[in-house]
């Protein structure tokens, strides 16, 4: 996969903020290289955030986010600014544009205590300094630079990308539990709720992530799966499968044979398993009226037959043999105060960045709510979460 076909949600996020004309649209455009915001000497024209993947050197495939001003005005302008402090959440490296003729102001103060309290990195830019008789000196996390004149924009990019350098843990789908020569089978139904023509994110990071291990991907559905293991020379180190067709798969796939789902691996991958495994157990105690989360990190065309807001809520109901109350959220959306929530089911989250997965569950964690994604609580449901950790030592001795 070449470096621009990195999915947005494995890219780096980086976010910049500002006061209202402190040029933070110019300097987007600067270090982008690109008309990427829209420029005016008049307040407040970025009204939204304004994203844009793309690669930019030293830093590599990124994704930009030029946001409101921190100081809007109104109504309108306090949801702005909303949207602006919800852009954090998904921020790995935080660019806070100042006016260098007027210097920082109470509200970049509160934004920088903002970036520290949420241990997200930054800089803070002085732009416009070609218009200052003499330029200061500046700390380690502090840069002078006029968009205008394209003056220090090399310069802040190597400063952004010394801001990852730190962050150089690797991280895997599934090949660090293979060997080179494995085989491993994925089984990935086709049906209604499959996009036509491709495969859905998981399912083609899985399939690289195995490739690169030099190992051997098999690709079935699940009426095929019986006859794929049965006419395989070679056993299957092991078998993932789509979160929804876990009770079928199990039936089928041998006890020898290690078995776990896409979802509970992209959990691994991004999140907090060991959070998501703890909070399977609320569903052994949900009951009447119990008001459940169901957030999913995408949008899509919802089905006649969809998991999260038809085939999770039925299983659930059945599972714990009452009639809670489900509240659904897509994509952006995930509400601050949980605090008449009972349990939260979250997606897989292919769609969000690690960044953002992991705040969300630690909103929860915070207001001492449980989390369980799909693939954990299908399994919990389905009665094989044990044997579908058993490929985590860590994770399997808990149940």
């Amino acid at each position: 996969m070449s470096l621009n076909g990195v999915v947005s949600a494995e890219r780096v996020h980086i976010g910049f903020f500002g006061l209202r004309n402190a040029g933070k649209s110019s300097v987007v455009n600067a270090v982008t290289g690109q008309e990427l915001a829209v420029v005016s000497e008049v307040k407040g024209t970025t009204t939204d955030p304004v994203k844009k993947a793309m690669e930019i050197l030293p830093l590599g495939p990124v994704v930009v986010i030029d946001t409101p001003g921190i100081d809007d005005e109104g109504a309108l302008g306090e949801k702005r600014v909303e949207k602006t402090y919800g852009i954090l959440n998904k921020t790995n490296i935080a660019v806070l544009v100042v006016d260098a003729l007027r210097g920082k102001q109470q509200a970049d103060e509160e934004l920088i205590s903002v970036f520290e309290k949420r241990s997200i990195p930054y800089i803070v830019v002085y732009n416009k300094s070609d218009l200052l008789a003499e330029v200061p000196a500046t700390k380690e996390n502090e840069i002078f630079v006029s968009a205008l004149k394209n003056e220090n924009i090399n310069e802040l990019k190597e400063k952004m990308a010394s801001l990852l350098k730190d962050d150089t843990k690797e991280k895997y789908i599934v090949s660090d539990l293979l060997d080179a020569g494995d085989t491993v089978v994925l089984v990935i139904p086709i049906d209604e709720s499959a996009p036509k023509g491709r495969l859905i994110l998981p399912q083609q990071m899985t399939i690289r992530d195995v490739l690169d291990k030099n190992c051997t991907v098999v690709c079935c559905q699940v009426n095929e799966l019986k006859s794929t293991l049965y006419n395989l020379s070679k056993k299957p180190k092991l078998v993932i499968t789509d979160s929804q067709a876990f009770g079928a798969v199990s039936k089928i796939v041998p006890d020898d044979l290690l078995l776990t789902s896409f979802s509970i691996l992209m959990a691994r991958y991004k999140g907090d398993l060991d959070a998501l495994v703890d909070g399977a157990a609320k569903l052994n105690s949900i009951k009447d009226g119990d008001k459940i989360l169901i957030s999913e990190g995408c949008t899509h065309h919802r089905q006649c037959n969809d998991i999260g807001t038809v085939k999770i809520p039925g299983w659930i109901k059945n599972y714990t043999k009452s009639e809670p109350e489900f509240v659904f959220t897509s994509g952006g959306e995930f509400p601050e105060d949980l605090s008449e929530i009972s349990l939260v089911v979250h997606c897989g989250g292919c769609m969000l960045n690690e960044k953002e997965m992991k705040y969300r569950l630690l909103c929860a964690k915070e207001q001492g709510v449980p989390v369980v994604n799909y693939g954990v609580a299908i399994a919990q449901m389905h009665g094989i979460l044990k044997r579908s950790l058993e490929v985590f030592p860590q994770y399997y001795e808990k149940i």
